[in-house]
């Protein structure tokens, strides 16, 4: 569907994220869709069904306004097309359950626009991965003589099945761990204002690597720092909000376990001789949850946080810290840790265990936030007994 092809002229929203409000929505109004043949026969293979409607006669089928079917494709990403017919039976459905939604009460009607947009902006990015670092290198013709068209539409019949299951399998996933999450907040504001870690991991010296290295060595770099700051966050119990090539933004119901991931991110990068240095910051507080993003003075301190770290080490705000401390994975400080070993020993007990360390480091003015005091995170090194 031609008018799948938005983002390549700027329509719709970016990859960061930035939403653009329709009436400032870049369009290029003169695009027309394509006539190649080859093109037309891939578009009807994936979307299933022939062109069939121009914009306006696709609203009318479906019973809705042309301006709010207008506001559904843009908020999809889909560039405006003008009156070509370009649209097909599944676009109409598709109208037709979002607006479906809103008549029975189940959406408003921004509510439907953002899952719009969340969907759109989530599958471009996948669509786009899929065809610029999958296809196309599975696309090289396999003999001299054949062109990759010749190989492009059996390939994508024997793949588009496959991934489609994927692709819902995976979602149904992320749906029942996210719907989990929800049904466990303590009340209806907690749903959207929660208490969480958020942490930035970011390459450091990134902007110089961008003007020594290869365009090719560059996006392999980055593409191995988001796989594997991707698989740590996953495997230590985190959740990746989003990658910018050379910072990850991650979250974490507890402070533990965004302490963990922070260091094991550390860790694992500092063994890596191509990779460059790391630096953590964690901040723990409410944060607001938006189309699967976050928002608020808890995320831009710990951006804050982050660009202040030193080299391969994680700094955390007092919130963190105390938050730490107040579930036993880190002690308040040495002195207590002292205090509660000899009590121990005096009464034939283990010593308490802790899992991390913190460090007060200097107080600093914060752009925007104040004076903060940050601390130093670390592991607990255990004491062996002399």
């Amino acid at each position: 569907m031609t008018v799948d092809d938005a983002n390549s002229d700027g329509s719709g929203s970016g990859p960061s994220g930035a939403e653009y409000p329709t009436p400032h929505h870049v369009v290029d109004h003169t695009a027309e869709p394509t006539d190649d043949p080859l093109a037309i026969r891939l578009e009807q293979l994936i979307l299933g069904a022939e062109r069939r409607y121009t914009p306006f006669q696709a609203a009318r089928t479906a019973g809705v306004s042309m301006d709010l079917a207008s506001r559904f494709w843009r908020a999809m990403g889909f560039a405006d097309i003008g009156q070509a017919k370009a649209l097909t039976e599944a676009d109409v459905l598709a109208l037709r359950r979002l607006a479906g939604l809103v008549e029975a009460g189940l959406l408003s009607e921004p509510m439907a626009v953002q899952v719009a947009r969340s969907t759109g902006q989530t599958t471009a990015r996948l669509a786009e991965w899929q065809i610029d670092s999958f296809l196309e290198g599975l696309t090289e013709p396999p003999e001299p003589g054949m062109t990759r068209t010749e190989v492009t539409y059996p390939l994508v019949e024997l793949l588009l099945p496959e991934l489609q299951e994927f692709l819902v399998y995976v979602w149904r996933r992320q749906l029942a761990a996210a719907t989990g999450r929800v049904v466990q907040a303590a009340d209806d504001e907690e749903m959207v204002d929660r208490r969480l870690a958020v942490g930035f991991a970011d390459l450091v010296g990134f902007t110089r690597l961008t003007r020594r290295l290869e365009e090719e060595e560059l996006g392999e770099l980055v593409e191995a720092f988001e796989t594997t700051s991707a698989d740590l966050v996953a495997a230590h119990g985190g959740r990746l909000i989003k990658t910018l090539g050379d910072e990850v933004l991650y979250a974490a119901d507890d402070a533990g376990t965004a302490a963990e991931i922070a260091l094991r991110l550390i860790e694992t990068l500092t063994h890596d001789e191509t990779m460059p240095a790391l630096r953590v910051g964690i901040a723990f507080g409410t944060v607001t949850t938006r189309m699967g993003d976050v928002f608020g003075t808890t995320v831009n301190l710990a951006s804050r946080l982050t660009s202040i770290a030193p080299k391969d080490a994680v700094l955390v705000d007092g919130a963190f810290a105390k938050e730490l401390s107040r579930t036993g994975e880190a002690p308040v400080s040495e002195a207590q840790v002292a205090e509660e070993v000899a009590r121990a020993e005096k009464e034939g007990e283990a010593p308490p265990s802790y899992r991390f360390a913190l460090q007060p480091m200097w107080q600093r003015p914060v752009r925007g936030l104040g004076v903060i005091e940050p601390w130093l995170l670390t592991r607990r090194e255990p004491k062996i007994p002399g």
